[in-house]
């Protein structure tokens, strides 16, 4: 597993990346027919209302042996558990559903999907590990396909999916006791699912709104008109804010996000109001700021691929950034590993192009919280 490290760390899998390359080539039918399951959705049980108390159904956790999340780069270390705050992270998706086949959500037992999900959290969950011990739910995460369907079964794989993260998260509440500073964090899919717990439990909550030092909904498009008043907290506006909401989703340039913005425009938001049209939230992650631009300089960090744990690099100063239209753009863009999108999407690398100043970010508000 080690060996494997970061250049399969936000590893979406070759049919994933060969789906996003036929995708520009020739279209979403031939995407969907390949990477959309063949099958209905198959209704399941929710879990047991205590199955996350236990250690089985998470990836990271404190008491895990060899806990993903608590790797770093040479030159950083992990907080001491407990660590002054709890981060409950919520993975991408690990999950690719067979060629034309397969299911709409993964098993909780499947090895492959666990491993790649385990992978996300060196890359991605540990940025986080200087603030505390960071909690991440394994969970029946809808396929890749579903994010290419606008069918019926898509919304329910989804659906199941995001009942397991609510599961974890009362499991994560109850473990780390009333008092706890929490950062909130996620990726692609894991970001979607957050947004739904912001919705459905911090804008409901104001006890549970007050302990949030941030929430980063990192790689999912976040309307500041039509989601983020259902959210319960505010866009950050100051770097060293706290209880607020920070997202993006990189691009080098010339981009091209039309695939995620033609599908934006054709969502409702949270208000029911549409989101066509409307502002996205943008923060750069170098200045902790909404709407700006910083040189590479301004980058403490990037996280650069290795072939093993030991050799894994932290490079300062290359990596610009500045938002545009709602995008994060890196100029040219850093040769971080062959998983760059169509448009030049660094989707796969939203946390690793900016992971020292993420930690220091985290680290920034925490301070500012307490």
């Amino acid at each position: 597993m080690a060996r494997k490290f970061l250049y399969v760390m936000a590893f979406l899998v070759v049919l994933v990346i060969a789906g996003a390359i036929a995708l520009s080539i020739w279209g979403n039918d031939l995407v969907r027919l390949s990477l959309v399951p063949g099958e209905a959705f198959r209704p399941q049980p929710s879990l047991a209302s205590r199955a996350y108390d236990g250690q089985r159904l998470w990836l990271a956790r404190p008491g895990i042996a060899n806990d993903p999340a608590r790797w770093t780069p040479p030159g950083y270390s992990p907080a001491a558990t407990p660590g002054p705050a709890a981060v409950f992270f919520i993975h991408p998706t690990s999950y690719i559903s067979a060629v034309g086949a397969g299911h709409w959500n993964a098993s909780l037992d499947d090895r492959d999907t666990n491993d790649r999900a385990a992978l996300f959290l060196r890359g991605q969950a540990s940025a986080f590990n200087a603030v505390g011990e960071i909690w991440a739910p394994r969970y029946r995460q809808a396929t890749f396909g579903a994010f290419l369907s606008d069918r019926t079964d898509a919304e329910r794989a989804l659906g199941l999916a995001y009942g397991d993260v609510e599961a974890a998260f009362d499991a994560f509440l109850r473990q780390v006791g009333p008092d706890r500073p929490i950062i909130l964090a996620g990726h692609s899919q894991g970001a979607l699912h957050l947004t739904r717990l912001l919705r459905d439990r911090v804008a409901r909550d104001p006890a549970l709104a007050r302990r949030i030092v941030a929430a980063y909904v990192v790689g999912w498009p976040v309307s500041r008109t039509t989601d983020l008043p259902r959210l319960g907290l505010p866009e950050c506006a100051r770097a060293d804010q706290s209880g607020c909401i920070l997202s993006w989703q990189s691009y080098a340039e010339p981009a091209d996000p039309s695939l995620v913005s033609d599908t934006y425009d054709r969502t409702t938001g949270f208000t029911g109001a549409p989101r066509k049209g409307t502002p996205m939230i943008c923060t750069n992650p170098l200045t902790g700021t909404p709407d700006a631009a910083a040189p590479a300089t301004a980058n403490l960090g990037t996280l650069y691929p290795a072939k093993d744990l030991a050799t894994a690099a932290i490079t300062a100063g290359a990596v610009p950034a500045r938002c545009a239209n709602g995008f994060l753009l890196i100029g040219a863009g850093p040769d971080v590993g062959p998983y760059v999108l169509p448009g030049n999407n660094y989707h796969v690398y939203d946390y690793s192009l900016f992971w020292a100043n993420v930690r220091a970010d985290a680290a920034r508000r925490l301070a500012a919280f307490r």
